[in-house]
């Protein structure tokens, strides 16, 4: 064990609090006890508390009692299923200030973001109550011969779903990803991040107070090396958010299982803004696009393009407002500071090492660029650069901190060129005050999300529709129907009340072509088929 000093927890954590939440993994059960993972306050660097770490074994174990819970809660009627996320809407939001605290120990956000961050579950579960019963009810269709044939179409689920989640958003896409698959009736195996594991282990154990049956969600924790490949190998379905080269080694081993997946990878994600843009609107919403949880938002601003005939205003005024941010960090509980810590010293490193190659190259730091250690380990300035070349890691690769590039174009066609100009196709957004101009534009922009006059809240916060990225930013959606039927294989239920399909023996076949024929084209002119 580490000798490193222990945390000032904030007042609605105690040690008692975590150490019931580390219980709750599986751990230690059926395989031998592995050295547990030192949890710390990013804040401070000091250690809150040890969380267990699975062996392949517990994997195995974990997968077992989830599938044999799972058919119990199959079997329940989809009301049933549905009134324990009616109860679990109001104890999330009831409990939103301790969920809060859990976030900001494991990533150290802001206030206001960790605040944000919990209401995202709220959101979704309130999209499928709505919504829920209708997607998944059988669908009765037209079969082959009208009247005389039927086809059905059920959603059953596809048993136990595997939800890999990341750190920057560690309670919102473990809970938000989960529910979906939960309402469908399949079990789950959560694999939150071990810095962040502490808000989803609460968020399961408000689940269970809301009557999730016990057994139905298992947590599983260790690195993904440790544990992914026997959780992708014992499971139906893996929903996965990270990182592009990640993501296709999990792509890789559910192919090869045959199994489904749902992946949301990596983004280098432009903003045009365009010339008849309003400053005084404009600058507040793409700072929060570009700087939002320290830039650690999967669908976040990095790159930004300006038509030229604006581009010192826009610099000069997006400076400004980047360095009265810089003013405004900080490391508390509360709401006074607007922008908190980078997740951890070694991602601190990684992003500071794109910023200084790219100024080692000819790239112009206007503001930031440092470290901030008189606020925390893990600090890092609100960073504008100018004259960013491709041949910077800073231009191609996502940096994923608080870190925005602004390049100069002239003409509508050359930004959104620029804009495409990437393998990933993740976000993307166009500020301007002419929705008409924008919505051309946005129709040759490749990006799974665009978002007109806003940076990534208006689409992802948009439940009702589907979410994902194109080109090498992911594979599959999430919110809307699709993210719900995604979790369940479609059945063909297919009925004929007369024997007429078979080929009747006491007619020739050629008479059967005919007649066969003359039945297709008359069914084409009424509209039968």
């Amino acid at each position: 064990m580490s000798t490193t000093s222990k945390a000032k927890l904030p007042p609605r954590v105690t040690e008692s609090l975590i150490n019931r939440l580390t219980a709750m993994v599986t751990a230690g059960k059926a395989g031998e006890a592995r050295e547990p993972f030192e949890m710390t306050e990013t804040y401070t660097g000091d250690v809150v508390g040890y969380l267990p770490q699975s062996s392949p074994e517990d994997v195995v174990a974990a997968v077992e009692m989830a599938r044999a819970a799972q058919k119990e809660w199959a079997a329940r009627p989809l009301k049933d299923r549905l009134a324990v996320f009616e109860r679990a809407h109001e104890l999330l939001l009831t409990e939103i200030e301790t969920l809060a605290d859990l976030i900001q120990i494991g990533c150290g956000k802001a206030r206001r973001m960790a605040i944000e961050e919990v209401c995202d579950t709220p959101l979704v579960i309130a999209q499928y109550l709505k919504t829920a019963a209708k997607t998944l009810k059988p669908k009765k269709r037209s079969g082959p011969m009208p009247v005389i044939t039927s086809s059905t179409e059920e959603h059953r689920p596809k048993g136990v779903v595997a939800v890999i989640a990341p750190w920057n958003f560690p309670f919102a896409i473990s809970m938000s990803d989960s529910t979906p698959a939960l309402i469908a009736g399949n079990g789950v195996i959560m694999k939150p991040d071990n810095k962040t594991a502490l808000c989803t282990l609460y968020g399961i154990e408000l689940l269970h107070k809301a009557g999730l049956p016990r057994g139905l969600v298992q947590v599983v924790c260790g690195v993904g090396p440790d544990v992914g490949p026997t959780l992708i190998d014992n499971v139906e379905f893996v929903m996965f958010t990270g990182s592009t080269a990640t993501g296709r080694t999990i792509g890789e081993q559910s192919g090869r299982n045959l199994i489904g997946c749902s992946l949301e990878l990596g983004g280098k994600n432009p903003m045009i803004v365009l010339d008849d843009v309003n400053f005084d609107e404009a600058i507040p919403s793409i700072l929060f696009a570009a700087f939002g949880n320290a830039g650690q938002i999967c669908m976040h601003i990095e790159r930004i393009y300006v038509q030229e005939r604006i581009y010192d205003e826009f610099l000069r005024r997006f400076t400004a407002a980047a360095e009265e941010l810089a003013g405004k960090m900080g490391a508390s509980y509360d709401f006074a500071p607007e922008m908190g810590s980078l997740v951890s010293v070694d991602h601190m490193k990684r992003v500071a090492a794109h910023v200084d190659e790219a100024r080692e190259k000819g790239a112009t730091i206007v503001t930031g660029g440092n470290p901030r250690p008189d606020l925390g380990p893990a600090f890092f300035e609100p960073t504008v650069l100018t004259g960013v070349t491709n041949d910077m890691a800073l231009a191609t690769m996502e940096t994923f901190g608080p870190v925005v590039s602004i390049y100069k174009y002239k003409t509508d066609a050359e930004a959104v060129a620029l804009a495409n100009d990437t393998p990933y196709g993740l976000n993307a957004a166009i500020w301007t005050g002419n929705f008409d101009r924008a919505t051309k534009l946005a129709e040759t922009i490749e990006s799974g999300s665009i978002n007109i006059n806003d940076g990534f809240i208006t689409s992802y916060a948009a439940k009702g529709t589907p979410s994902g990225g194109v080109k090498q930013s992911g594979v599959g959606t999430r919110h809307g129907a699709a993210g719900l039927l995604k979790y369940t294989d479609t059945i063909n239920v297919g009925v004929q009340k007369k024997q007429i399909m078979a080929s009747r023996s006491s007619m020739p076949y050629e008479k059967q072509l005919k007649s066969t024929l003359v039945t297709l084209r008359l069914m084409r002119r009424l509209h039968l088929g």
